[in-house]
């Protein structure tokens, strides 16, 4: 049986009426989901938190840092906030995408055997609406950066259910789309690139908000419903385009 494709939101066009927000007991943190130019000063610490982390590891080139700052092409963005009001994670959402030129991914892919493998899969889903989650940090406190990974690998669902896409994109270091397995990910069996150096081997991972239930743990199975139809009771049904609760599969 075919499935006929969404019809996912223009870029730019998806507007939150304001942000939404919820206290996570796991991570012990507050997720805050809500737009650029809704909320322009937690942006501009979500970007600094980035920042930070990026360079820590001598990769802030990857954040392409003057390209993204004035949020033209974040649908969505997320922050982790501690009990102080500190941003101690974060991740934001590019799209919808409408060919693989929008995504980020073809530049990492650049020159490598995988190249024409990345085109085809972005090529093949973007009818059905793609997220491609990007400039994603978490805090180096080892007590808490894990449940904060765990919080915002369930992000792109909250995403997804908003504006009516079925699929989310990532690209990152493998080590890294390990831990957001957890969530339903899937690595795309395609080679690794070196990006944004040779000391990296950067994969790509896809969601797919109709069969992810067979690839997430059942906790954040859990969580993310819980989590959509927390935004369905909150959201404004115009701001999300109808019931989050009927778009969650």
């Amino acid at each position: 049986m075919s499935i006929a494709p969404l019809e996912p939101a223009p870029l730019n066009e998806f507007r939150l009426s304001r942000r939404h927000s919820w206290w996570d007991d796991d991570a012990e943190c507050t997720l805050v989901m809500s737009q650029p130019d809704l909320d322009p000063g937690l942006w501009d610490e979500y970007l600094r938190g980035a920042e930070r982390s990026y360079r820590k590891h001598g990769v802030e080139c990857a954040l392409e840092m003057d390209t993204i700052r004035d949020g033209h092409d974040t649908a969505l963005f997320w922050a982790a906030l501690d009990g102080e009001g500190r941003v101690i994670g974060g991740v934001r959402a590019k799209g919808p995408l409408t060919c693989p030129e929008d995504s980020h991914a073809v530049v990492e892919w650049e020159g490598q055997p995988g190249l024409t493998a990345v085109r085809k899969m972005i090529s093949d889903r973007v009818p059905f609406g793609i997220l491609e989650m990007k400039s994603a940090f978490v805090t180096d406190d080892a007590d808490r950066s894990k449940g904060v990974t765990r919080v915002l690998a369930r992000t792109a669902f909250q995403a997804m259910a908003a504006m009516d896409l079925q699929f989310c994109m990532a690209t990152s270091a493998a080590h890294v789309l390990d831990k957001w397995k957890s969530s339903g990910g899937v690595v795309a069996a395609i080679p690794a690139t070196p990006y944004p150096d040779p000391r990296y081997r950067t994969k790509m991972m896809w969601w797919d908000r109709r069969t992810f239930i067979q690839h997430a743990e059942p906790a954040q199975v859990s969580k993310i419903f819980n989590e959509i139809l927390a935004m369905d009771r909150s959201m404004p049904a115009a701001a999300a385009g109808g019931s989050l609760r009927d778009q969650a599969l």
